[in-house]
């Protein structure tokens, strides 16, 4: 059970409107820097600590910058937000150095393999992981509005940083969300017979400036759950997005039934969308817009995965067949 403390953390987040997964993750890490520490209360450490932890999430864990990072982040906002003892500039850490690591990426034959043997219901969302590039995240958050078929397009809001962006959209995937769509529609129809619904989860800037939103169809999630959950802020009965979790095993067992021996996740086939656009001769600018990467840098990853890494140098074994 957690601590008062932390469930003090957590509620006042939640005032804050921080978002559900930062809350999670926030109060994870500052958990681990109170365990760290001899579960001491935080008002009793500060800078020293502080370093102290964060060297050790680098020495001992072997963490990724990102992760280090997110640690920082809650350790700064307890100290700054909760405590009022606001962390010192100047900290002196060991920080984790990130390592070139190349992403996984599929084959044309392994994506259609994967495509193939996915169950039928998490079969659209791949194809548009694949298809459009999309995150795990950005796709199960789409909502019916969102997708364009005059301009074969998906907007995506709020995609990682916050940033919205358009990408495109296979033509070859029209009749299926349209079919998809139609089925959402008549889900939206019988939840409207149930007296306790009270419509879809919105934005909270989104629902007080149009609170009748969370009752059109077209606000509804895309790949909506088989059942109404009860949101945890108001106690409403509402219909949430398919969970996540299960769409990345279903990919998990898809690949191994493919017979595709690589590490496959979700993201890998946002990977498999950028390499394979690269393949035909996309230029890398297009590829950064679609992915929406704020750095171009970032892109370029795929560039060397093309080249396998070795930066299209022909090996002299090659000169003795």
């Amino acid at each position: 059970m957690a601590s008062p403390f932390l469930n003090y953390i957590s509620e006042k987040m939640r005032l804050k409107r921080y978002a559900k997964r930062t809350i999670q993750s926030y109060v994870y890490w500052i958990k681990a820097y109170i365990n760290f520490n001899g579960q001491r209360h935080p008002l009793s450490c500060h800078d020293k600590e502080v370093e102290q932890f964060l060297s050790y999430l680098t020495n001992k864990l072997d963490v990724a910058p990102n992760t280090q990072g997110i640690a920082l982040n809650a350790l700064v906002f307890l100290y700054r937000g909760i405590l009022l003892k606001p962390l010192t500039l100047e900290l002196n850490f060991n920080k984790s150095k990130q390592h070139t690591k190349l992403p996984v990426v599929l084959t044309q034959a392994e994506v259609t393999a994967l495509l193939t043997k996915i169950v039928s219901r998490y079969a659209l969302p791949c194809q548009l992981m694949y298809g459009s590039g999309l995150r795990l995240m950005e796709v199960v958050r789409l909502r019916i509005q969102d997708i364009d078929f005059d301009f074969h397009a998906i907007q995506i809001w709020q995609g990682k940083g916050g940033k919205n962006r358009r990408v495109t959209l296979a033509k070859e995937l029209c009749e299926s969300l349209k079919v998809q769509i139609a089925m959402v529609q008549s889900i939206y129809q019988q939840d409207q017979l149930n007296p306790d619904y009270k419509g879809v989860w919105l934005p909270y800037a989104l629902a007080r400036k149009n609170p009748r939103a969370s009752n059109d169809v077209q606000w509804h999630y895309l790949f909506p759950s088989n059942r109404l959950s009860t949101d945890p802020e108001t106690g409403f009965a509402r219909r949430h997005h398919i969970d996540e979790t299960t769409l990345r095993k279903a990919v998990k067992v898809a690949a191994r039934n493919g017979g595709i021996d690589k590490n496959v996740t979700c993201h890998t086939l946002r990977h498999s969308f950028a390499t394979h656009l690269l393949q035909r001769g996309a230029d890398i600018r297009t590829v950064q817009e679609q992915l929406g990467h704020t750095d171009i840098r970032t892109t370029q990853i795929y560039t060397h995965v093309i080249e396998h890494g070795a930066n299209g140098v022909r090996s002299p074994l090659s000169d003795l067949f």
